[in-house]
Protein backbone atom coordinates (compact mmCIF):
# COMPACT_ATOMS: atom_id res chain seq x y z
CA UNK A 1 0.00 0.00 0.00
CA UNK A 2 1.46 3.16 -0.98
CA UNK A 3 1.48 6.23 1.72
CA UNK A 4 -1.15 8.62 0.38
CA UNK A 5 -3.42 5.52 0.20
CA UNK A 6 -2.98 4.92 3.96
CA UNK A 7 -6.02 5.66 6.45
CA UNK A 8 -3.86 7.70 9.17
CA UNK A 9 -4.92 9.44 12.68
CA UNK A 10 -3.01 11.73 14.76
CA UNK A 11 -3.55 11.89 18.11
CA UNK A 12 -2.18 14.58 20.38
CA UNK A 13 -2.71 15.27 24.06
CA UNK A 14 -5.10 18.47 24.30
CA UNK A 15 -6.03 21.13 21.55
CA UNK A 16 -7.06 24.48 22.94
CA UNK A 17 -3.58 26.56 22.57
CA UNK A 18 -0.42 27.13 20.29
CA UNK A 19 3.35 26.84 20.66
CA UNK A 20 5.93 24.59 19.82
CA UNK A 21 4.29 21.13 19.67
CA UNK A 22 1.57 22.36 17.28
CA UNK A 23 3.70 23.21 14.98
CA UNK A 24 5.20 19.42 14.81
CA UNK A 25 1.75 18.47 14.36
CA UNK A 26 1.02 20.66 11.96
CA UNK A 27 4.19 19.39 10.18
CA UNK A 28 2.59 16.02 10.30
CA UNK A 29 -0.10 16.96 9.08
CA UNK A 30 1.89 18.20 6.00
CA UNK A 31 3.00 14.72 5.79
CA UNK A 32 -0.32 13.01 5.83
CA UNK A 33 -2.91 15.82 4.99
CA UNK A 34 -5.75 13.02 5.26
CA UNK A 35 -5.11 12.34 8.46
CA UNK A 36 -7.75 12.51 10.85
CA UNK A 37 -6.82 14.54 14.24
CA UNK A 38 -8.15 12.55 18.14
CA UNK A 39 -7.48 14.67 21.23
CA UNK A 40 -9.21 14.74 24.82
CA UNK A 41 -10.52 18.34 24.32
CA UNK A 42 -10.79 20.88 21.84
CA UNK A 43 -10.92 24.43 21.69
CA UNK A 44 -11.73 26.44 18.26
CA UNK A 45 -11.44 29.82 19.67
CA UNK A 46 -7.79 28.89 21.02
CA UNK A 47 -6.53 26.97 18.41
CA UNK A 48 -8.02 27.90 15.80
CA UNK A 49 -5.24 26.47 13.55
CA UNK A 50 -6.74 22.90 14.05
CA UNK A 51 -9.54 24.10 11.31
CA UNK A 52 -7.16 22.23 8.58
CA UNK A 53 -7.55 18.76 9.62
CA UNK A 54 -10.38 17.01 7.87
CA UNK A 55 -12.08 15.72 11.32
CA UNK A 56 -10.93 16.54 14.87
CA UNK A 57 -12.44 14.15 17.41
CA UNK A 58 -11.92 14.22 21.03
CA UNK A 59 -13.14 12.19 24.30
CA UNK A 60 -15.81 12.16 26.90
CA UNK A 61 -14.01 14.96 28.20
CA UNK A 62 -15.18 17.91 25.99
CA UNK A 63 -18.30 17.61 27.89
CA UNK A 64 -17.43 18.34 31.14
CA UNK A 65 -17.13 22.20 31.96
CA UNK A 66 -14.37 23.73 31.38
CA UNK A 67 -12.34 21.02 30.70
CA UNK A 68 -11.26 22.73 27.27
CA UNK A 69 -9.62 25.36 29.24
CA UNK A 70 -8.39 23.55 32.67
CA UNK A 71 -7.64 20.18 31.70
CA UNK A 72 -4.85 20.30 34.89
CA UNK A 73 -7.23 19.68 37.34
CA UNK A 74 -8.43 16.16 35.79
CA UNK A 75 -5.09 14.38 35.15
CA UNK A 76 -6.51 11.00 36.27
CA UNK A 77 -9.20 11.15 33.54
CA UNK A 78 -6.48 11.47 30.90
CA UNK A 79 -5.37 8.06 30.39
CA UNK A 80 -9.45 6.72 30.71
CA UNK A 81 -10.12 9.50 27.85
CA UNK A 82 -6.95 8.33 25.30
CA UNK A 83 -8.24 4.28 25.74
CA UNK A 84 -11.72 5.29 25.16
CA UNK A 85 -11.09 6.05 21.06
CA UNK A 86 -11.52 3.53 18.66
CA UNK A 87 -8.65 2.78 16.09
CA UNK A 88 -10.11 -0.12 14.12
CA UNK A 89 -10.83 1.69 10.56
CA UNK A 90 -7.16 3.45 10.33
CA UNK A 91 -3.90 1.50 9.24
CA UNK A 92 -1.55 3.93 10.69
CA UNK A 93 -1.76 5.85 13.68
CA UNK A 94 1.23 8.20 15.39
CA UNK A 95 1.02 9.87 18.40
CA UNK A 96 2.33 13.08 19.46
CA UNK A 97 2.42 13.14 22.90
CA UNK A 98 4.12 14.68 26.30
CA UNK A 99 1.53 13.17 28.40
CA UNK A 100 -1.52 10.85 27.63
CA UNK A 101 -2.02 10.42 24.07
CA UNK A 102 0.42 7.62 24.03
CA UNK A 103 -2.07 5.23 25.87
CA UNK A 104 -4.04 4.92 23.11
CA UNK A 105 -5.05 0.98 22.41
CA UNK A 106 -5.01 -0.22 18.68
CA UNK A 107 -5.60 -3.49 17.29
CA UNK A 108 -2.57 -5.72 15.83
CA UNK A 109 -3.71 -4.70 12.21
CA UNK A 110 -3.36 -1.11 12.96
CA UNK A 111 0.36 0.02 13.46
CA UNK A 112 1.12 2.37 15.60
CA UNK A 113 4.25 4.82 16.08
CA UNK A 114 4.74 7.35 18.77
CA UNK A 115 6.47 10.65 18.13
CA UNK A 116 7.56 11.19 21.39
CA UNK A 117 7.65 14.43 22.80
CA UNK A 118 9.17 13.90 26.63
CA UNK A 119 7.98 11.58 28.93
CA UNK A 120 5.14 13.39 31.19
CA UNK A 121 7.35 16.22 32.69
CA UNK A 122 4.76 16.52 35.97
CA UNK A 123 5.32 12.79 36.50
CA UNK A 124 9.03 12.10 35.80
CA UNK A 125 12.19 14.90 34.67
CA UNK A 126 10.05 18.34 36.31
CA UNK A 127 8.18 16.96 38.93
CA UNK A 128 10.24 18.41 42.17
CA UNK A 129 9.23 21.94 40.15
CA UNK A 130 6.00 20.90 39.39
CA UNK A 131 5.22 20.12 43.22
CA UNK A 132 7.44 21.94 45.30
CA UNK A 133 4.24 22.91 47.18
CA UNK A 134 4.72 20.34 50.22
CA UNK A 135 1.31 19.70 50.72
CA UNK A 136 0.39 20.04 47.31
CA UNK A 137 2.93 16.71 46.68
CA UNK A 138 1.15 15.32 50.19
CA UNK A 139 -2.20 15.40 48.61
CA UNK A 140 -1.35 14.57 44.77
CA UNK A 141 0.75 11.41 46.02
CA UNK A 142 -1.92 9.04 45.00
CA UNK A 143 -2.85 10.58 41.71
CA UNK A 144 0.59 10.69 41.38
CA UNK A 145 1.33 7.19 42.20
CA UNK A 146 -1.66 5.71 39.98
CA UNK A 147 -0.41 8.09 37.21
CA UNK A 148 3.29 6.28 37.23
CA UNK A 149 1.92 2.75 37.08
CA UNK A 150 -0.31 3.83 34.00
CA UNK A 151 1.94 5.88 32.68
CA UNK A 152 5.10 2.92 32.56
CA UNK A 153 2.37 0.90 30.97
CA UNK A 154 1.06 3.04 28.29
CA UNK A 155 4.85 4.00 26.89
CA UNK A 156 5.20 -0.22 25.88
CA UNK A 157 1.57 0.24 23.32
CA UNK A 158 3.44 1.86 20.80
CA UNK A 159 4.94 -0.83 17.95
CA UNK A 160 7.53 2.27 17.82
CA UNK A 161 8.59 5.56 19.40
CA UNK A 162 10.36 7.75 17.95
CA UNK A 163 12.07 10.38 20.46
CA UNK A 164 12.38 14.41 19.03
CA UNK A 165 16.11 14.62 20.55
CA UNK A 166 18.46 12.46 22.36
CA UNK A 167 17.95 14.54 25.67
CA UNK A 168 14.40 12.84 25.09
CA UNK A 169 15.99 9.48 24.44
CA UNK A 170 17.91 9.54 27.54
CA UNK A 171 14.40 10.09 29.08
CA UNK A 172 12.86 7.49 27.58
CA UNK A 173 15.73 4.83 28.50
CA UNK A 174 15.27 5.67 31.97
CA UNK A 175 12.09 6.24 33.00
CA UNK A 176 10.49 3.08 30.72
CA UNK A 177 13.79 1.01 30.49
CA UNK A 178 12.66 1.14 26.10
CA UNK A 179 15.07 1.97 23.19
CA UNK A 180 13.83 4.84 20.58
CA UNK A 181 15.06 6.49 17.55
CA UNK A 182 15.73 10.37 17.16
CA UNK A 183 14.21 12.28 14.51
CA UNK A 184 14.23 16.01 15.17
CA UNK A 185 11.32 18.29 14.36
CA UNK A 186 11.53 20.48 11.85
CA UNK A 187 12.30 24.31 12.06
CA UNK A 188 8.85 26.33 11.72
CA UNK A 189 10.08 29.53 9.63
CA UNK A 190 7.07 31.60 9.41
CA UNK A 191 6.02 34.37 7.17
CA UNK A 192 8.68 36.94 7.12
CA UNK A 193 8.49 38.57 3.84
CA UNK A 194 6.19 41.16 4.81
CA UNK A 195 4.84 44.06 2.01
CA UNK A 196 4.50 46.58 5.28
CA UNK A 197 7.10 45.93 7.76
CA UNK A 198 5.82 46.63 11.45
CA UNK A 199 6.78 49.48 13.85
CA UNK A 200 6.10 48.43 17.38
CA UNK A 201 6.44 50.72 20.44
CA UNK A 202 7.83 48.96 22.90
CA UNK A 203 8.54 52.47 24.98
CA UNK A 204 12.09 51.75 24.08
CA UNK A 205 15.15 51.62 21.20
CA UNK A 206 13.41 48.94 19.34
CA UNK A 207 16.82 47.13 18.63
CA UNK A 208 17.75 47.48 22.60
CA UNK A 209 16.08 44.57 24.40
CA UNK A 210 16.82 40.86 24.55
CA UNK A 211 13.90 38.71 24.30
CA UNK A 212 12.20 35.76 25.90
CA UNK A 213 9.60 33.17 23.70
CA UNK A 214 8.00 30.52 26.20
CA UNK A 215 4.89 29.57 27.76
CA UNK A 216 4.81 30.68 31.49
CA UNK A 217 4.93 27.69 33.45
CA UNK A 218 7.45 27.16 36.65
CA UNK A 219 9.61 24.49 34.82
CA UNK A 220 10.59 27.53 31.96
CA UNK A 221 12.57 29.45 34.44
CA UNK A 222 11.52 33.12 33.20
CA UNK A 223 11.39 34.15 36.44
CA UNK A 224 15.06 33.64 36.60
CA UNK A 225 15.29 35.84 33.38
CA UNK A 226 12.97 38.83 34.84
CA UNK A 227 15.28 38.57 38.36
CA UNK A 228 18.54 38.92 35.97
CA UNK A 229 16.69 41.87 34.19
CA UNK A 230 15.52 43.83 37.30
CA UNK A 231 19.24 43.60 38.58
CA UNK A 232 21.12 44.42 35.23
CA UNK A 233 18.45 46.81 34.21
CA UNK A 234 18.91 46.08 29.98
CA UNK A 235 15.39 46.05 28.33
CA UNK A 236 13.76 42.48 27.96
CA UNK A 237 10.04 41.65 26.01
CA UNK A 238 8.80 38.07 27.15
CA UNK A 239 5.93 36.70 24.75
CA UNK A 240 3.87 34.08 25.96
CA UNK A 241 1.12 33.21 28.20
CA UNK A 242 0.80 30.92 31.53
CA UNK A 243 0.22 30.41 34.64
CA UNK A 244 3.28 32.21 36.12
CA UNK A 245 1.54 35.40 34.02
CA UNK A 246 0.39 37.82 36.64
CA UNK A 247 3.30 36.65 39.04
CA UNK A 248 6.00 37.84 37.07
CA UNK A 249 4.48 41.10 35.77
CA UNK A 250 4.39 42.09 39.68
CA UNK A 251 7.69 41.02 39.93
CA UNK A 252 8.81 42.71 36.37
CA UNK A 253 10.66 46.30 36.65
CA UNK A 254 9.99 49.46 33.99
CA UNK A 255 12.34 47.64 31.83
CA UNK A 256 10.64 44.29 31.49
CA UNK A 257 7.51 44.40 28.67
CA UNK A 258 5.71 41.16 29.03
CA UNK A 259 3.17 40.72 25.80
CA UNK A 260 1.27 37.85 26.46
CA UNK A 261 0.92 36.29 22.79
CA UNK A 262 1.45 37.48 19.16
CA UNK A 263 0.96 36.36 15.92
CA UNK A 264 3.59 35.58 13.23
CA UNK A 265 4.16 38.42 11.72
CA UNK A 266 5.07 40.22 15.27
CA UNK A 267 6.80 37.37 16.46
CA UNK A 268 9.18 37.86 13.42
CA UNK A 269 9.71 41.20 14.01
CA UNK A 270 10.56 40.85 17.84
CA UNK A 271 12.99 37.92 16.47
CA UNK A 272 14.47 39.91 14.07
CA UNK A 273 15.39 42.97 16.25
CA UNK A 274 16.04 41.49 19.74
CA UNK A 275 19.71 41.40 20.73
CA UNK A 276 19.62 37.66 21.73
CA UNK A 277 16.65 35.38 22.70
CA UNK A 278 17.16 33.81 25.94
CA UNK A 279 16.33 30.33 26.87
CA UNK A 280 16.82 29.58 30.98
CA UNK A 281 14.92 26.16 31.06
CA UNK A 282 16.12 22.56 30.61
CA UNK A 283 14.17 21.63 27.68
CA UNK A 284 13.33 18.69 26.01
CA UNK A 285 14.63 20.27 22.77
CA UNK A 286 13.81 23.63 22.35
CA UNK A 287 12.09 24.72 18.94
CA UNK A 288 11.95 27.98 19.78
CA UNK A 289 15.88 28.20 19.65
CA UNK A 290 15.75 27.58 16.36
CA UNK A 291 13.18 29.81 15.14
CA UNK A 292 15.41 32.64 16.72
CA UNK A 293 18.11 31.23 14.47
CA UNK A 294 15.99 31.26 11.23
CA UNK A 295 15.80 34.88 11.94
CA UNK A 296 20.07 34.94 12.68
CA UNK A 297 19.25 35.81 16.17
CA UNK A 298 21.90 33.85 18.85
CA UNK A 299 20.37 32.29 21.66
CA UNK A 300 21.74 32.54 25.26
CA UNK A 301 20.86 28.93 26.82
CA UNK A 302 21.21 27.11 29.43
CA UNK A 303 23.95 24.44 28.99
CA UNK A 304 21.06 20.95 29.87
CA UNK A 305 19.07 19.30 27.33
CA UNK A 306 17.93 19.95 24.30
CA UNK A 307 19.67 23.33 23.81
CA UNK A 308 22.94 21.76 23.54
CA UNK A 309 21.42 19.77 20.63
CA UNK A 310 20.52 22.76 18.75
CA UNK A 311 22.45 25.64 19.69
CA UNK A 312 26.32 25.63 19.11
CA UNK A 313 28.65 27.20 21.20
CA UNK A 314 30.29 30.64 20.12
CA UNK A 315 28.72 30.20 16.50
CA UNK A 316 25.10 30.48 17.22
CA UNK A 317 25.08 31.24 21.03
CA UNK A 318 26.34 30.48 24.62
CA UNK A 319 25.61 28.90 27.64
CA UNK A 320 25.41 29.44 31.09
CA UNK A 321 25.90 26.43 33.61
CA UNK A 322 23.67 27.17 36.00
CA UNK A 323 20.20 28.36 36.91
CA UNK A 324 20.60 31.46 39.02
CA UNK A 325 21.22 35.00 38.35
CA UNK A 326 24.75 35.14 38.59
CA UNK A 327 25.31 32.55 36.01
CA UNK A 328 22.82 33.88 33.95
CA UNK A 329 24.32 37.61 34.23
CA UNK A 330 27.87 36.39 33.56
CA UNK A 331 26.53 34.69 29.99
CA UNK A 332 24.80 38.22 29.09
CA UNK A 333 27.87 39.93 29.53
CA UNK A 334 30.31 37.58 27.56
CA UNK A 335 27.82 37.41 24.66
CA UNK A 336 28.23 41.79 24.80
CA UNK A 337 31.44 41.19 23.78
CA UNK A 338 30.72 38.56 20.45
CA UNK A 339 30.14 38.28 17.00
CA UNK A 340 28.08 35.87 15.06
CA UNK A 341 28.51 35.19 11.36
CA UNK A 342 25.16 34.22 9.61
CA UNK A 343 26.63 31.38 8.09
CA UNK A 344 26.79 29.50 10.79
CA UNK A 345 23.36 29.72 11.92
CA UNK A 346 22.20 28.64 7.97
CA UNK A 347 24.55 25.94 8.50
CA UNK A 348 23.01 24.69 11.63
CA UNK A 349 19.48 25.28 10.44
CA UNK A 350 20.31 22.90 7.59
CA UNK A 351 20.04 19.84 10.05
CA UNK A 352 16.50 20.97 10.96
CA UNK A 353 14.52 21.35 7.34
CA UNK A 354 11.04 20.52 6.80
CA UNK A 355 12.35 18.13 3.74
CA UNK A 356 14.94 16.43 5.93
CA UNK A 357 12.43 15.53 8.88
CA UNK A 358 9.81 14.13 6.09
CA UNK A 359 12.10 12.01 4.80
CA UNK A 360 13.71 10.38 7.83
CA UNK A 361 9.53 9.92 9.45
CA UNK A 362 8.50 8.24 6.18
CA UNK A 363 11.37 5.87 6.18
CA UNK A 364 9.95 5.02 10.03
CA UNK A 365 6.79 4.78 8.87
CA UNK A 366 7.91 2.32 6.18
CA UNK A 367 9.99 0.58 8.10
CA UNK A 368 7.06 -0.07 10.50
CA UNK A 369 4.70 -1.06 8.29
CA UNK A 370 6.82 -3.61 6.82
CA UNK A 371 6.85 -5.75 10.03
Amino acid sequence: MEIEDLRVALVYDRVNKWGGAERVLLALYKIFPKADLFTSVYNPKTASWAKVFPNVYTSFLQKIPFAKSFHQGLPWLMPLAFESFNFDNYDLVISLTSEAAKGIITKPKTKYLCYLLTPTRYLWSHYDDYFKNGVLRFLSRPIVSYLHYWDKISAFRPDKIVSISQEVRKRVKKYYGLESEVIYPPIYFGDTNFKNPLHLDLGFNPQDYYLVVSRLEPYKKVDLVVEAFNQLGNNLVVIGTGSQMFFLKRKAGPNIKLLGNVDDRALAFYYQNAKALIMPQYEDFGLVSLEAQSHFLPVIAYRKGGACETVLEEKTGVFFDKQDVFSLVDAINRFAKMRFNRDDFKSNLQRFSFDRFRELFLNEVLELLKK
